[in-house]
């Protein structure tokens, strides 16, 4: 198992960006890594943005990001308010908030979703990361559903008993709108941390897992 580790330079300056295309998925795809990389990196900066926030799901995008990231840390979050399900749709409105993210932020990591996503809005999103930041680490995250998109990663972030039940607990607690769908559910996501911190033997037994493209040595 090779192991990396951000060189003590890039903690003074590293800048995050955190893109999800609904209220809950940077959290559930990420949000283990965003804890432990806040703690790690006490001078990190998280950019958050949301492309669909509507309604109750404001709220609790809102309240998500203010959770797992210091108010004096966190840029943002950038609530927006596309249809869920459409965005494919409307994809040169979306294009636009990237165009504008670009002018304004050099992140050192990306956190986006799955190009092998199985829901449309998520694909959309990776491919526009991509086509958006051409030199740049990004890490695609996943997100365990009904379709059973899950694939083989090949990036892996341990994650100590403290990380990532504090996940858990915030999610839980924080996205009251999901708990009618029989997936979202405290073993879920326990279940998937779980799973992966086996596959890179993790100390802790638990960790979350990404799809990197492109890495440079």
């Amino acid at each position: 198992m090779i192991r990396l580790h951000l060189n003590g330079g890039v903690s003074d300056t590293l800048n995050v960006l955190c893109l999800g295309c609904h209220s809950d998925d940077i959290e559930i795809g990420c949000g283990g890594t965003i804890l432990r990389l806040a703690e790690q990196y006490k001078a990190a900066v998280f950019h958050w943005v949301v492309f669909s926030a509507i309604g109750i799901r404001e709220a609790e995008a809102h309240r998500g990001a203010t959770l797992f990231v210091e108010a004096d840390r966190l840029k943002g979050p950038l609530l927006r308010d596309f249809p869920d399900g459409f965005m494919p749709f409307v994809g040169a409105q979306v294009k636009a908030v990237f165009e504008e993210l670009k002018r304004t932020i050099s992140p050192n990591i990306i956190f986006t979703h799955s190009r092998k996503d199985a829901h449309q809005d998520h694909r959309l999103i990776s491919e526009l990361t991509w086509n958006t930041f051409r030199d740049h680490m990004i890490l695609e995250y996943e997100i365990p559903k009904y379709d059973g998109d899950l694939g083989q990663p090949n990036f892996f972030v341990p994650l100590e008993p403290e990380v990532f039940q504090k996940k858990i607990r915030y999610i839980i607690d924080t996205f009251q709108s999901q708990h009618g769908k029989r997936w979202f559910r405290e073993d879920t996501f326990l279940s998937l941390m779980r799973l992966r911190g086996m596959e890179c033997n993790a100390a802790s037994c638990h960790a979350e897992a990404f799809y990197c493209r492109k890495l440079v040595f």
